[in-house]
């Protein structure tokens, strides 16, 4: 038998063109890209990391990693703590996991 992969949390997140979505802390967290086209920034990281299609990025950092849509995208989060999934869509409160319409980020 094969080890089970339950232990690790994934999520899709479509991103509108400019958004942007936070994963507050990177540390062990996978950003696919399944379709379009992102930008992933982390903080204090002078890299330009874009994704297409098929690629992946994992963080070994603590850092704060922003996902910005360069067009309209899909992309995988894997391994992402608790925190960092973003709320459901009835949820009405603030939160700085939410996606921003217009490339804006709640830092």
């Amino acid at each position: 038998m094969s080890a089970s992969s339950s232990s690790t949390s994934r999520f899709h997140v479509n991103l509108p063109k400019r958004s942007v979505f936070t994963v507050p802390d990177g540390a062990g967290v996978g950003i696919e890209c399944r379709s379009g086209s992102v930008w992933v920034t982390l903080d204090r990281d002078t890299r330009d990391i874009v994704l297409e299609p098929g690629d992946r990025f994992e963080s070994t950092d603590h850092r704060r990693v922003l996902v910005s849509a360069l067009e309209p995208s899909c992309i995988t989060v894997s391994d992402a703590q608790p925190a960092a999934m973003p709320l459901p869509a009835r949820s009405r409160a603030w939160s700085p996991w939410r996606l921003l319409p217009h490339g804006l980020s709640p830092a």
